[in-house]
């Protein structure tokens, strides 16, 4: 592909008004984050270069900037998608999941949440950030959540999670404070995981 070509592919398909658009997607992470395992809309469409899910990629553009080091699944690393995301929110991209302040994923190719960077005893919030497209937030096995945000317990079923899922967060909350955040992400729609929430047995009383 010539560099015309990647030109191109590169300036199109991003937010039509970025500083709103980033507002709005910002305000959906924190009210997901705010209330663990409700799902919350991304207020705006943007086209990335396939195969990069428009999810992912939304959450990138809000969140990454030149100061932000990403990681993408191999799949969706291509030099399109390169090519977008310098041009889109001057993210630095690496290959090292450990140096990672965020990470994309499809559910297949999620990295063990333990080869991320867990931040530090005195900067947890230096941790990395995984975000992982799944196939639908609802539809799938029952989860039932606790902790912080979260009234008693609240009951989720997201549908194609990374194998081994729910091992890796269990192992993930016993570093707390450090840990890694995790958002899940179909089509246009995300349900925040903080480290903070432990998944439980499920009651009859959890909603």
């Amino acid at each position: 592909m010539s560099a015309t070509d990647l030109s191109a592919i590169a300036v199109a398909g991003g937010f039509d008004n970025p500083v709103f658009a980033a507002q709005g997607v910002f305000r959906a992470v924190m009210d997901a984050t705010a209330r663990p395992g409700t799902v919350h809309r991304l207020p705006v469409d943007v086209a990335p270069p396939a195969p990069l899910a428009a999810g992912p990629a939304a959450l990138a553009l809000a969140l990454c900037d030149a100061d932000t080091r990403l990681w993408l699944a191999p799949s969706w690393s291509t030099a399109e998608t390169a090519a977008w995301i310098a041009f889109q929110c001057g993210a630095p991209l690496t290959r090292d999941t450990e140096r990672a302040d965020f990470a994309l994923a499809p559910a297949g190719e999620a990295p063990d949440l333990k080869t991320l960077s867990q931040g530090s005893q005195e900067y947890p919030d230096r941790s990395t950030t995984l975000v992982v497209e799944v196939a639908a937030l609802e539809g799938g096995d029952e989860i039932a959540l606790s902790g912080p945000g979260i009234e008693g317990t609240r009951v989720i079923a997201p549908k194609g999670l990374p194998d081994g899922f729910l091992a890796m967060r269990a192992a993930n909350r016993l570093l707390f404070p450090r840990g890694v955040d995790v958002i899940l992400a179909a089509g246009a729609d995300i349900l925040a995981l903080p480290r903070t929430t432990v998944p439980c047995p499920k009651t009859p009383e959890a909603r």
